[in-house]
C-alpha cells in the first residue's frame, strides 16, 4: 500500500513538473498575435497598411506581443500604438512607406517597444512625437531623409543600425531625454546624431557607444552640417565612449550648451575641429578624448558670444592637417580655448602650427595651460598679449617644438618668440613650474 501511494505521489509530482515546463512555452504563445495570420501579407506591392493597422490595435488592446512577418511590408502609413511589443524577423523583415504615404509614426503614446524591425524611405523612416517609454530594439533605417525623428519624446535607441540617409540618423527636438547607445550609423549626408532644442534648457540625453562614419556636408554651411553628434541649446547632456570617424566637419560638436561632457570617444579625420564647444557654451568637460587626424583639434572657443567655463583634461591630440578642406578659415590648432579654462595633462603631438592657444585679441580670460605635454609641433604654446586680454596662467609643460615653445599672439601674429624669458613685460601672464 505504501508502495503504491508513493508511486502514485510521484506519478503526479512527474506531471507537475511537466505542466510547469511548459507553462511559459504556453503563456509566450498565448501572449504573441501573428500577423501574417491576421491578413498582413509581406513581399507585396500592394499597401498592406490598413490590416497591419488593424493587427496593431487588435495586440495593444489585448496587451499581446505582435509578430511581423519576413518580407518587405509596404504601408502608406501607420499610427503605432503604445502599451505594445511589436517584433519582427531579425534582418528579415521592413516595413517600407509607399511615395504617396504619409509615414509610419508614434504619437502621443507610451510603453512600445519595436523590436528587430526596418524602416525605409520617406521624409522619415519613423517619426516619434509627445511620447514617452519608447524602445528602438536591433531595428534598421535606411534609404530615407531621416531614421528616426524625434520630437518631445522619450526614447531609447539600442544597437540599431542606420546607413544610406539623405539627411541624419537621428534628428532630435525638445527631446524628453535620449539614451541612444550601441548603434551603428554611417553614409548620412549631413549628421549622425542631432539632440537640438528650440530653446535652451535640461535635456539630459545620454549618448554612448555609437560608432559613427563617413558623414557628408551636402547641405552645405559653415558647421550646421557634417558633424557625427550635434548638440545645440541642449544642457545637460552626455556624449561618451563613441567611436567617431570622417565627419566632413566634427566628430563632437556642442554649439550653446550647458554642463554637458564630453568624455572618451576617439575622433578619427575630422574635416575641421574634431571636438568643438561654441557660441554661447559653459561648463563643458571635455576629457580623456583621443583626436587622431583634424583641422583643429579641440577647440573651446566664442568668449564674444559669451562662451565660458570649461575643463580640458587628458585628451591625445596628434596628426593636425595644415589646412581644411571644407573651412578655409579653420588653422592647424592642437588645442584652443578662450575663457575660465583649465588645460591640463593633455598630450598634443604633430601640429603644424600652435599645439595649444590661449586666446585670440582681447577674446582671453582665466586660461590655465599647465602640465601637458606637447612634442613635433612648430609652436608649443601661443598666448594672446594684445591689450585688453586677461589673465592667463603656464606653468609645467613639457614641450618640444621646431621653431617656438612658448610665444606671445597679436591675433595670429606673434609679438613675442619668447615669452618664458619676458613674460614680465605682459601683465596677463604669470609663470609657474
Amino acid at each position: 500500500m505504501m508502495h503504491t501511494l508513493l508511486a502514485n505521489r510521484r506519478r503526479v509530482l512527474a506531471g507537475l513538473a511537466t505542466l510547469t515546463a511548459t507553462m511559459p512555452t504556453m503563456a509566450q504563445a498565448q501572449s504573441t498575435l501573428d500577423a501574417a495570420t491576421l491578413g498582413v501579407v509581406a513581399d507585396t506591392a500592394e499597401n498592406q497598411g490598413t490590416a497591419l493597422q488593424s493587427a496593431l490595435e487588435q495586440a495593444a488592446s489585448a496587451g499581446q506581443t505582435l509578430r511581423l512577418p519576413a518580407g518587405t511590408i509596404h504601408v502608406l502609413g501607420l499610427d503605432i500604438p503604445g502599451n505594445l511589443v511589436v517584433e519582427g524577423v531579425p534582418g528579415k523583415t521592413e516595413l517600407r512607406t509607399l511615395p504617396d504615404g504619409t509615414g509610419i509614426s508614434v504619437y502621443d503614446r507610451g510603453s512600445l517597444v519595436l523590436r528587430d524591425i526596418g524602416f525605409a524611405s520617406g521624409a522619415a523612416a519613423l517619426t516619434i512625437e509627445a511620447s514617452d517609454d519608447i524602445a528602438l530594439e536591433r531595428c534598421r533605417f535606411r534609404n530615407a531623409q531621416i531614421g528616426v525623428a524625434i520630437a518631445d519624446a522619450g526614447v531609447t535607441v539600442s544597437d540599431c543600425n542606420f546607413t544610406e540617409l539623405g539627411d541624419a540618423a537621428i534628428h532630435a527636438m525638445n527631446s524628453r531625454g535620449l539614451f541612444i547607445a550601441g548603434n551603428r550609423i554611417d553614409y548620412c549626408g549631413n549628421a549622425g546624431i542631432r539632440i537640438w532644442r528650440s530653446e535652451s534648457g535640461p535635456d539630459g540625453s545620454i549618448v554612448s557607444g555609437n560608432r559613427i562614419a563617413n558623414i557628408r556636408w551636402d547641405g552645405g554651411g559653415n558647421g550646421q552640417n557634417g558633424n557625427g553628434i550635434n548638440i545645440f541649446k541642449a544642457d545637460e547632456v552626455i556624449v561618451a565612449d563613441n567611436h567617431i570617424a570622417d565627419c566632413a566637419f566634427t566628430a563632437v560638436r556642442l554649439n550653446s550648451t550647458k554642463n554637458s561632457q564630453v568624455s572618451g570617444n576617439t575622433c578619427l579625420r575630422s574635416g575641421e575641429v574634431a571636438i568643438f564647444s561654441e557660441f554661447a557654451f559653459s561648463g563643458s568637460i571635455i576629457a580623456n578624448n583621443i583626436v587622431d587626424g583634424a583641422a583643429t583639434g579641440i577647440s573651446i572657443t566664442n568668449l564674444d558670444s559669451g562662451g565660458q567655463l570649461a575643463v580640458c583634461v587628458g585628451n591625445i591630440v596628434r596628426n593636425i592637417t595644415p589646412n581644411s578642406a571644407v573651412n578655409p578659415d579653420t588653422v592647424p590648432i592642437g588645442i584652443a580655448a578662450e575663457a575660465e579654462t583649465a588645460i591640463t595633462g593633455n598630450t598634443v603631438q604633430n601640429v603644424p602650427g600652435i599645439a595649444i592657444t590661449a586666446g585670440y585679441g582681447p577674446f582671453l580670460r582665466n586660461v590655465l595651460i599647465a602640465s601637458n605635454v606637447v612634442s613635433e609641433s612648430m609652436i608649443g604654446i601661443g598666448v594672446s598679449v594684445v591689450d585688453g586680454a586677461g589673465p592667463v596662467h603656464i606653468g609645467s609643460n613639457a614641450v618640444t617644438a621646431s621653431n617656438h615653445a612658448v610665444v606671445g599672439l597679436a591675433w595670429s601674429e606673434i609679438v613675442e618668440p619668447d615669452l618664458i624669458a619676458n613674460a614680465d613685460r605682459y601683465p596677463n601672464v604669470t609663470l609657474g613650474g
